[in-house]
């Protein structure tokens, strides 16, 4: 099952709305990699090399990072939602358990134990939300929460059980006509979403830069909507 329209069952006058954990609706949903037949659970790697996902066109990949070291390979999303969490066998999507790297540091082992349900990304008429299923809060940054033309980052903090419309597709497509981007430092992407797991970055953190976070997650989202 996909997830309702957040709009349609929260407050809309809230920027971030409260997510009712208890409706079933919003157990975890079966993607495209999950069910193809040529990808077994836990092996995400392939996902757009099956049959059926050539037919199909993505909204978005998933990579996942800790610190500044990606882990594991793009995770290609077919449909309308998908789960990114810990470790939970009884839910499909993106497990960053399975996941392994040589050597972690104690501080992203302590992360990382913090995900638990992690989040739910979903796919809406008017953009992209994400549903903070975690204990502890999510930090995100995308180039329509931002304030066109400001060298300020804006970095929103998502309490547990809340949402938040990360990506607005009718700001994004505003921003490209107008935006100038002279006054970008680095790589710039109009359709990336960053999110970090329980630590936050930018102007109001010690932690300057996203790459400093432990686990984080980088959203690249396809123009093709």
């Amino acid at each position: 099952e996909s997830p309702p329209p957040p709009y349609s069952r929260l407050s809309p006058n809230d920027e971030q709305k409260p997510l009712d954990l208890s409706d079933s609706t919003l157990s975890y949903t079966e993607t495209e990699a999950t069910n193809s037949p040529n990808v077994t659970p836990g092996d995400f790697s392939d996902a757009s090399t099956s049959p059926d996902a050539v037919k199909r066109s993505h909204w978005c990949n998933v990579a996942y990072w800790e610190h500044r070291t990606r882990v594991g390979r793009l995770y290609t999303v077919y449909e309308q939602s998908v789960s990114i969490f810990y470790d939970l066998p009884q839910g499909n999507g993106f497990c960053l358990g399975q996941l392994n790297l040589d050597n972690r540091s104690e501080t992203v082992r302590r992360t990382r134990s913090k995900i638990g349900y992690g989040i739910l990304l979903s796919k809406e008429p008017d953009g992209v939300w994400a549903y903070n299923r975690s204990e502890h809060p999510i930090f995100v940054n995308s180039p329509t929460l931002d304030i066109p033309n400001c060298r300020t980052l804006i970095v929103r903090k998502v309490m547990p059980g809340y949402s938040i419309k990360v990506f607005d597709y009718e700001k994004s497509c505003l921003l490209q006509h107008t935006a100038e981007l002279d006054y970008a430092d680095g790589p710039y992407d109009p359709n990336s979403v960053r999110i970090s797991f329980a630590k936050g970055w930018g102007p109001c953190y010690s932690r300057q830069f996203i790459t400093s976070c432990p686990c984080w997650l980088e959203i690249l989202l396809s123009n093709n909507r």
